[in-house]
């Protein structure tokens, strides 16, 4: 009998992985894209939503899978939340720095332990708010280490955390009663729809070049949705939080090299650091406690 080369843990380590380095690659394909084209961030964005929403119906159609909503408000809520976490997260790749934009949008585990604090009393757990408060000293770090002089592109990274965090609550909420394919139907599909409605006069018709971008970006994301979901069909939700942190260190580690962004220095490694234990310590503390 033939043995396989990857058990099947290790597939969903790799996937998880992967699409950690796609919601990477993404960001740096803005950047590069910076000196060439004039794309507005909400371009991006909704080039994004467009292409998620086109894979999303062809699967539906391709396995004759029906929509099913049933509390519209949760799905709601976790469009709105989504959309506007996407856009502080691009926004923070146009005005700041990628390592910064990537670290603080990784913060968001620690604001949904911190917004479960205040919403969901029978889940209080102190040991949790620990790790969320040493996890606030790395964004500190992260921000403005000795300096009080916090840039608009940490203020937009962090918003993205911070809008993640609500859109990760609703997801919860929202899984309890729609599938994955109802639920980014209509994540894509109305958060194209806003960003068309909110930025139009940003919108248009690209070139060649334009077009390069906004696809290579948009199929980077989409695919990093994909692998991550498929990644958690063999992996735990332990393994899965650990290994989708490592953008933190991805992102300080690649910055440097492959859009010339200026390292994060001492403080700055000791924040991504910090961040990236507390969000392992809050995965492992949730295996141990009953899910949102």
């Amino acid at each position: 009998m033939i043995r396989p080369i990857f058990s099947r843990q290790a597939v969903g380590w790799l996937a998880v992985f992967g699409s950690a380095f796609c919601f990477y690659l993404a960001t740096v394909i803005i950047r590069w894209g910076q000196p060439h084209v004039d794309v507005a961030t909400s371009f991006y964005v909704f080039a994004r939503f467009l292409l998620g929403f086109c894979v999303v119906c062809i699967t539906m159609l391709i396995g004759g899978h029906r929509l099913a909503p049933r509390r519209y408000h949760f799905l709601l809520g976790r469009t709105v939340a989504n959309t506007i976490a996407v856009f502080c997260f691009y926004k923070a790749i146009d005005v700041g720095t990628l390592a910064e934009a990537n670290i603080l949008n990784m913060t968001y585990p620690l604001f949904v332990a911190l917004f479960s604090w205040f919403l969901l009393r029978h889940q209080r757990d102190f040991f949790a708010l620990i790790i969320v408060v040493v996890a606030f000293v790395g964004v500190w770090l992260i921000l403005s280490p000795g300096l009080m002089n916090i840039g608009w592109g940490n203020l937009w990274g962090l918003g993205s955390g911070v809008t993640a965090a609500v859109a990760m609550i609703y997801l919860n909420l929202s899984r309890r009663h729609h599938d994955s394919q109802t639920i980014l139907f209509f994540m894509f599909g109305i958060g194209m729809v806003v960003i068309y409605a909110l930025f139009r006069e940003a919108i248009f018709w690209p070139d060649r070049t334009q077009m390069l971008f906004l696809l290579s970006c948009s199929v980077a994301g989409v695919l990093g949705q994909y692998l991550l979901t498929y990644g958690y069909l063999f992996v735990t939700a332990v393994e899965g939080s650990i290994i989708s942190s490592s953008r933190i260190l991805l992102a300080a580690l690649l910055g440097p090299l492959l859009v010339g962004d200026p390292g994060l220095g001492l403080a700055g490694w000791c924040g991504a650091l910090l961040i990236f234990m507390a969000n392992s310590a809050l995965a492992l503390r949730r295996s141990r406690a009953r899910p949102l």
